[in-house]
């Protein structure tokens, strides 16, 4: 078993060397700065510490300041406030800024042991429950699985798979974590067949079985709820998957009450052009198509693909309610936009209806396929739900929303779909006119292995428009992504292991829908 390493920052620490000598005996390891500053160098060079032990009263930066900091940049770290009275204010800050524990000098030997076994056999105990616990569920969640599930059951399993994913973040469990990514990609392959099988019969509109999807979520989730006794805001997060929402979830319920929770199906292709503009319409692509030809453009075609949702949206709400409602369309799409949101964001309460989409999500999905910071950042699931969590909580959108949530005000936040970690390539041959998307392509004489996809040779059957007389659509299963022989082992190497969207998985095609009050 590794050594345990405390980090202890005192000015004095010259008269701690018995202290010292006695963590030393019992097998920790310690390392001694004498203040703030180097407490934090020694934070910031080092990933191996287990827990900082902090004098709260040191010259130059304070105990409470270094402890700011630490938690800023490493906000799972214990650290334990070491105090010279018990002065209510500093206890007050230090607990507010969440220490693991405190102590008062002069400080016992066998204080420091007893905190040191609380803090560090709680962690190992919590590995080891969560382990055992997981351990028992899994036999049950493989079974229900491959147990024939209907649409209902599959939201079920997933939400299983997410909350056992969380558990083990939290927990710092590695060593279940691969067996679980397994269990979800088995997991995706039977709902890629559950999809196949069932997609084209959800899109009759005389199906009472289809689960609600992206062209009548509004109708059956959003407008039943938009009353004139209260605001609504529909909060449309792009790319914002289930996994993700339930790691902002905690920052929501501090100021929001959930009321309910539900999902929806996303149409394919889960991209923004199909998905959103079907969400705001109320109409398959297709119908949009024939309906409004100008305001749709195929992939083919140049031009914004989702310019005219405010239109769309107009339309819908005409068709749907008797009387006129007042209704707002904010769309975020950069810096500048989020600022006029969080200046305006009292306005909109004057609206029954307002309707923001924020891009943010998307841009971060996006640009982790071509930043390699962001390659780093997001290097993996557990990553990539950290950093969607730590960008919302410092951004402009969640200022704005905690500037109104003391009003009487309804939320609903949802997404157009979800994002998928490709992991395997597979070959497609097309011309120079199929879609560039790496998750699904509509294009002329595509050469594709059927294995690895649903396909539609005749789009209407998906209702989908028809570039061309003979253009067909194929959507990848599972985390499988298209590429072109050409340069093949390049961008093999350049798209694998990036989040991408478009295709069939319980990550793109399953999102959250959650309707929340102020408290």
């Amino acid at each position: 078993m590794e050594k345990i390493k405390i980090l202890w920052a005192d000015d004095e620490i010259d008269l701690l060397k018995p202290q010292l000598l006695f963590l030393q005996q019992k097998g920790y390891d310690v390392v001694t700065v004498s203040n703030g500053y180097d407490a934090l160098e020694e934070c910031a060079e080092s990933n191996d510490i287990d827990v900082v032990f902090l004098d709260e009263s040191m010259p130059g930066i304070t105990g409470l300041e270094t402890l700011s900091k630490i938690k800023e940049s490493n906000p799972h770290l214990p650290v334990v406030m070491i105090t010279k009275n018990e002065a209510e204010n500093v206890m007050e800050e230090a607990l507010g800024s969440q220490i693991a524990d405190y102590l008062i000098k002069p400080v016992n030997p066998n204080q420091i042991l007893l905190t040191l076994k609380k803090i560090i056999d709680n962690k190992r105990l919590i590995r080891e429950k969560t382990t055992s616990d997981y351990q028992q569920e899994f036999r049950q969640i493989s079974m229900q699985i491959n147990s024939g599930l209907n649409r209902e059951e599959w939201v079920d399993a997933y939400l299983k798979i997410i909350n056992w994913e969380l558990k083990l973040d939290e927990s710092s469990t590695t060593d279940m974590s691969e067996i679980l990514s397994m269990q979800k990609s088995e997991a995706n392959a039977e709902f890629s067949r559950y999809v196949e099988k069932n997609y084209e019969s959800w899109l009759d509109d005389d199906n009472k079985d289809a689960p609600t999807m992206s062209h009548n979520l509004m109708r059956e989730k959003i407008f039943p709820h938009v009353n004139d006794k209260q605001p609504t805001i529909m909060l449309l997060l792009d790319n914002l998957r289930y996994d993700q929402w339930k790691t902002l979830e905690p920052l929501f319920t501090e100021f929001f009450r959930v009321e309910e929770e539900e999902s929806f199906y996303s149409i394919l292709p889960t991209s923004t052009q199909y998905s959103r503009n079907a969400i705001f319409s109320g109409l398959m692509p297709a119908d949009i198509q024939s309906y409004y030809p100008d305001w749709w453009k195929n992939d083919n075609e140049e031009g914004g693909k989702n310019l005219h949702e405010h239109d769309l949206l107009r339309e819908q709400i005409d068709r749907t309610f008797r009387k006129e409602i007042k209704f707002d369309y904010v769309k975020v799409t950069n810096v500048n936009h989020a600022k006029q949101l969080a200046d305006n964001i009292h306005n909109y309460l004057n609206n029954d209806l307002t309707v923001i989409v924020y891009n943010f999500i998307d841009m971060l999905s996006h640009a982790r396929t071509e930043m390699e910071v962001l390659k780093e950042l997001a290097g993996d699931e557990t990553a990539y739900r950290s950093l969607t969590k730590s960008w919302f909580h410092h951004s402009l959108l969640w200022a704005a929303l905690q500037r109104i949530a003391d009003k009487n005000i309804q939320l609903i936040v949802t997404t157009d779909h979800g994002t998928i970690r490709v992991n395997q390539p597979s070959k497609v041959v097309g011309d120079k006119d199929t879609t560039t998307n790496l998750r699904y392509k509509c294009g002329r004489n595509l050469k594709y292995d059927k294995r690895d996809v649903l396909d539609f040779r005749d789009p209407a059957k998906a209702r989908l428009p028809r570039p061309n007389v003979s253009s067909t659509f194929i959507f990848a299963k599972e985390d499988k992504f298209f590429l072109y022989p050409n340069n093949y082992n390049h961008y093999n190497n350049y798209y694998k292991n990036t989040f991408q969207h478009g295709g069939i998985s319980l990550e793109e095609i399953i999102c959250p829908i959650i309707r929340l009050t102020s408290r």
